[in-house]
């Protein structure tokens, strides 16, 4: 009998931020762009700042220690922006 549900890995494998997207790419293959905008800690963040990332939560998040800032997967996912 098959399956139709895949596996689906959703640990952080690479981040890569720049001067207007969040890209993150997921073990399981997949890459999650967002509008850096969503963002504002990392969008008013320095390039340095932004490219000291660091896995939080078992690699399920990602932690800025510079700025302070933590993204989980499921939130982008999700669609989730930072609070206003």
């Amino acid at each position: 009998m098959h399956s139709l549900a895949h596996d689906t890995d959703v640990r952080v494998m690479n981040v890569r931020v720049d001067e207007t997207r969040l890209e993150v790419d997921l073990m399981d293959g997949r890459t999650i762009a967002v509008p850096l905008a969503w963002y504002p800690r990392l969008a008013n963040a320095t390039a340095d700042q932004r490219s000291h990332w660091e896995l939080a939560g078992g690699g399920y998040g990602i932690h800025w220690p510079m700025i302070d800032e933590d993204l989980s997967t499921e939130g982008l996912l999700r669609g989730a922006r930072a609070p206003q």
